[in-house]
């Protein structure tokens, strides 16, 4: 019988969500696993998260762990967000284009508010402009505003842009909620600390990421407003997010938060990203789409040459991204190796 070879396909580069976790969280997860503990988020770890989470945003936050980003983006979202209520976003946001209407959903049916921005990222004079409508029966109410940081681009928002957006929500009576899927490269480009990149720039609700940077599954509401929380420990519940095992997705924030894990992947992710696209700008025929803030690298590849990154089995998707760019992501475990290979294939 003739056995046909197939081409293995190599995903290196095309998200970091293709990453498996990290040693720590491995090693985390194996410890809770040898043990009954208590339930639905009354275990010991569970419980200790709200005390490590507020040494680490230097204020007293409400923790809500998640196994997933886009159920902590929409879950947030329906806490400051009536049925009749806008959310103001980028058109590039993940909770806009590519959470299949969560966020609607979650919130009984709120409109979403698309802007423009630039490189991906919300301009605070637009988003001011655009805020209208407030007590006319006729119109869907302004009620809160989502930013993402990274933002869809890779592009990081700096503290004064988080701000601006920040005053002009409030000035509106609006709460403001961050999507931090990518929270700690972020946070690692900037040089800050959690508390300025979040509260202190005037976030109230964020959702602090972990699975793209070390861990299986673990995402987490974090509020920093205890009278926003309202009913989201019944919302969960009813929409299935009540995990009975919630040590384990518990067990991997803690270690994720503990000893710097969660900065030290972010670091390593980031200076891939940066290794990556030095290497690739010094192909004259090869251009960024937006700047390398972090570990998500945006380039123009002609298409000869993403035809043979294809042919050495990496995905690489050129019709996903605006402007024909192509995305490629460094994360965590990213070793050195792995871009001096995929460089050489230009070079070759």
């Amino acid at each position: 019988m003739t056995q046909i070879k197939t081409k293995r396909e190599r995903v290196k580069f095309a998200s970091d969500n293709v990453t498996g976790a990290c040693p720590e969280v491995l090693n985390a997860l194996l410890k809770a696993n040898d043990e009954d503990k208590t339930p639905y988020g009354n275990d010991e770890l569970s419980k200790n998260l709200q005390n490590k989470f507020s040494e680490i945003f230097e204020k007293e936050v409400i923790v809500f762990p998640t196994a997933s980003g886009t159920a902590a983006n929409a879950l947030a979202l329906s806490t400051m967000t009536p049925s009749f209520g806008n959310i103001y976003c980028h058109r590039l946001s993940h909770i806009n284009v590519d959470e299949c209407g969560a966020p609607e959903f979650y919130t009984g049916g709120a409109k979403l508010v698309n802007l423009d921005g630039k490189n991906g990222k919300i301009i605070a004079e637009e988003l001011n402009r655009n805020i209208s409508g407030k007590g006319v029966v006729h119109h869907t109410q302004p009620s809160s505003v989502s930013i993402t940081q990274l933002c869809e681009t890779g592009v990081v928002y700096n503290l004064d842009e988080i701000k601006k957006i920040s005053e002009i929500t409030h000035k509106h009576d609006l709460n403001i909620h961050m999507d931090g899927a990518r929270f700690a490269n972020a946070l690692v480009s900037l040089n800050c600390t959690p508390a300025e990149m979040t509260w202190k720039s005037g976030i109230d609700v964020l959702s602090f990421g972990a699975t793209k940077n070390g861990c299986l599954a673990a995402e987490a509401i974090i509020f920093f407003k205890s009278e926003l929380v309202g009913n989201l420990a019944f919302l969960m519940k009813r929409a299935g997010h009540l995990l009975s095992k919630m040590r384990f997705v518990s067990a991997q924030l803690d270690a994720y938060i503990s000893n710097d894990v969660w900065l030290k992947n972010a670091k390593h992710a980031n200076a891939m990203g940066k290794k990556l696209s030095q290497g690739l700008l010094k192909h004259k025929n090869i251009e960024l789409a937006y700047p390398t803030d972090a570990n998500e690298v945006f380039v123009k590849i002609p298409k000869n040459i993403i035809d043979q990154f294809n042919s050495n089995g990496y995905k690489i998707n050129d019709d996903e991204w605006e402007d024909k760019a192509v995305r490629l992501v460094t994360a965590w475990n990213t070793h050195p190796d792995d871009v001096e290979s995929f460089l050489n294939i230009i070079k070759s």
